[in-house]
């Protein structure tokens, strides 16, 4: 997980991709969206494969987690 980061001056605080201006959500919505990862890395040339592993591995990590229901 050492290639996201969260600072508090990079984009609101919210988790992103060694610090640089992009965050996980937004690769997360581009892979969503049915961009293939050669088209990410090619439409952002300064991320490599393993940030958009590293997205995946960090949404995976944090979404999981029971929801209590009453």
């Amino acid at each position: 997980m050492e290639r996201i980061t969260v600072l508090p001056n990079v984009r609101g605080g919210r988790p992103t991709i060694r610090g640089m201006r992009i965050t996980v959500a937004e690769v997360l919505e581009m892979l969503g969206s049915g961009m293939k990862e050669a088209d990410i890395l090619e439409a952002f040339p300064y991320l490599e494969a393993a940030d958009i592993e590293a997205a995946l591995a960090y949404a995976a990590k944090n979404f999981d987690h029971p929801i209590v229901t009453a």
